[in-house]
């Protein structure tokens, strides 16, 4: 097993994150994006990903949060997930980042405007703003992943790509970072029409982030959704656990 150290709050926890559970929550994942003709790869230069999202028709700008000319990300603190077709084309895209929470909490980071830029004293417009009501997201604190920029290619709609690409995403940020807290902001259409329902988040309030970046021509109201650490971990394990039950079991000759 790898031992991770994380700090709570004021206390050191051991974290303790088997491989093998990891590896096999992923490769599940992983087929199931194989069986319909997808291949996936995961990055970590968010100058080649912005690269990528630009030159990919239909889809919308990507949020400052995973432009590093806009919020930096450090070397191990982030990473995307492409998925291309039997062509080689671009099917899919999300992003990851961990946000170190140990001295605020999510509702703050996103009213600051510091979930978007790394400086909002130079980037933020005058005008840009972000109000968070969700509850929840005051006590989101110490490190706390946060999925966004999730794209679908119009074909491949309609089956199940967002329960695939969530789950290789939950399966690495838990390797990487064994966070705190898992979320996203979503739009709520996505939630009336059985999007987020894919995503398996068992927790989702209004008012997560009511935003406007004027100079992105981005104005939002999203609804929060997340998992707690525990709940994270329990995900991986319960699979390793269920795919055991399934498995055959053979006796010597």
């Amino acid at each position: 097993m790898i031992q991770l150290i994380t700090i709570g709050q004021g206390a050191a926890m051991a974290i303790v994150i088997n491989p093998l559970h990891v590896s096999r929550f992923l490769q599940k994942h992983d087929d199931a994006a194989a069986q319909k003709g997808i291949r996936l790869s995961i990055g970590f230069d968010f100058h080649e990903y912005v690269s990528i999202t630009r030159a990919t028709p239909t889809k919308g700008p990507t949020y400052p949060t995973f432009r590093p000319d806009r919020s930096p990300i450090k070397s191990g603190e982030g990473y995307w997930i492409i998925g291309v077709d039997k062509n080689n084309e671009v099917a899919l895209l999300q992003a990851a980042r961990l946000f170190d929470l140990s001295q605020s909490n999510f509702a703050e980071h996103l009213e600051s405007l510091k979930a978007f830029y790394a400086d909002p004293a130079i980037h933020a417009h005058p005008q840009d703003r972000c109000i968070c009501t969700a509850p929840s997201a005051k006590k989101m604190t110490g490190k706390v992943a946060y999925h966004g920029d999730i794209w679908v290619r119009r074909d491949f709609r309609g089956q199940g790509m967002p329960r695939i690409i969530t789950g290789i995403a939950r399966g690495v940020s838990y390797a990487m970072w064994a966070p705190d807290f898992v979320c996203a902001l979503v739009a709520r259409w996505s939630l009336d029409k059985g999007v987020v329902a894919q995503y398996e988040s068992p927790h989702h309030e209004p008012g997560g982030s009511i935003l406007q970046l004027v100079e992105e021509g981005i104005v939002d109201d999203d609804w929060l959704i997340w998992l707690t650490g525990e709940e994270l971990r329990s995900l991986v394990d319960r699979h390793d656990r269920t795919e055991l039950r399934l498995a055959p079991s053979f006796s010597p000759a």
